[in-house]
């Protein structure tokens, strides 16, 4: 049975160079960074190495980028800190961030009684930036939490504008940028953004490492306690191998983006083409269709399916070897609709099944064709 992988939102597959570079570096570079000898120190030079080449594609100190497990760990060691050691007493978000961001304001909201400020949404899920700097306007001490692309629905967040904005109003800017790094540049000296949040599963690297971007005097402080790794912001061993697997991914991705970009973008605009000839009822969830206004690594398409017969869409796909989701991969399982589509669509719309297809570069024409042809079977 033919297999076709248009999950990339959820995890990528790993590039064969990153495998070969993590495996290397597992059997010849398996000193422990923190002890004093020079198989110790070795390895330290390696990930120091990595943090430098890291912190160099987004024009920042390697002191500014902190290893973490992956993007969760990120946000919440930027969140949970700003409330619990800069005084933040305002978060000001919205409800289509990952639940990375949003279940962790909620926790802090009744560990810390601080307030949640959901900005407003204009068609399509677009954030409302007027209504964001009325926002800016409270005297309380505040931190902005948007993330720069939509992990289900792809719509893009002009990220300086919001930067400038949370700037000129003295309040701290955090953006959850798991699905951009690696597929945008981001030159962190012209974007003054406070911390980022990354995941090098989203980029071709393995999975169980990430990292935070904290600006240099932040004043943000640790949130795993017991050593002295990572500057004393996350204690414990470090994972060599995935921290070198990451930069690896992260140097081939920006050495193959503008070519990567291109290729996957023809790609996508020729599934949104197909769709369309496939029914005149097609509707696409967001801006996923329009391409300045969201990435070009995914769509999510409202499919004119009867309620009945598209509740088991997703089971049939994954029958024919499709891969692909109806949303965040971190909610399968959950019987309820997507936060995000919840948001954004028509009770009727939400009645309809909808499909998430994000792309690689590992992708095909020929792969679109053959899930098309699927789609036939239900599309009415």
């Amino acid at each position: 049975m033919r297999q076709v992988y248009f999950d990339n939102a959820a995890t990528t597959p790993m590039r064969d160079a990153v495998i070969d570079r993590m495996t290397q570096v597992m059997r010849s570079q398996y000193g422990n960074a923190s002890s004093t000898h020079s198989m110790g120190r070795s390895a330290k030079s390696l990930i120091e190495t990595s943090r430098k080449k890291i912190a160099s594609f987004f024009n920042v100190n390697a002191s500014e980028i902190v290893f973490t497990a992956g993007g969760t760990e990120a946000d919440n060691l930027v969140l949970r800190s700003a409330v619990r050691d800069l005084g933040v007493t305002e978060v000001i978000t919205s409800k289509l961030e990952h639940h990375a961001v949003l279940h962790t304001v909620e926790h802090l909201q009744s560990e810390y009684g601080i307030t949640i400020s959901y900005v407003k949404l204009l068609e399509n899920g677009v954030i409302d930036l007027h209504d964001l700097e009325r926002l800016l306007q409270s005297s309380n001490k505040k931190l902005v939490s948007l993330m720069h692309v939509n992990n289900e629905i792809g719509n893009k967040l002009d990220l300086k504008k919001v930067a400038d904005l949370c700037k000129k109003n003295n309040t701290l800017f955090h953006s959850d940028t798991v699905q951009s790094v690696g597929h945008y540049q981001l030159d962190l000296q012209t974007i003054p953004v406070d911390f980022i949040a990354a995941s090098a599963h989203k980029f071709h690297g393995p999975k169980g490492v990430g990292f935070a971007f904290m600006r240099k005097g932040s004043g943000l402080k640790a949130s795993i306690y017991g050593g002295e790794q990572e500057r004393g912001y996350r204690a414990g061993t470090e994972s060599i191998h995935n921290i070198v697997g990451m930069e690896e991914a992260l140097k081939l991705s920006y050495a193959n983006l503008e070519q990567e970009q291109s290729q996957i973008l023809e790609l996508k605009n020729y599934f949104i083409d197909r769709l369309k000839a496939l029914s005149p009822n097609m509707a696409f969830n967001g801006n996923c269709e329009n391409p300045d206004q969201s990435t070009y690594t995914l769509i999510n398409v409202c499919l004119p399916i009867a309620p009945a017969k598209g509740g088991m869409l997703h089971f049939q796909l994954d029958l024919k070897g499709i891969a692909c989701s109806k949303g965040s991969a971190c909610q399968s399982g959950s019987n309820q609709n997507s936060h995000v589509l919840s948001e954004i669509l028509s009770a009727e719309n939400l009645m309809k099944p909808s499909v998430r297809f994000s792309f690689s570069s590992f992708n095909t024409k020929e792969d679109v064709d053959y899930v098309i042809d699927i789609l036939k079977e239900f599309v009415e």
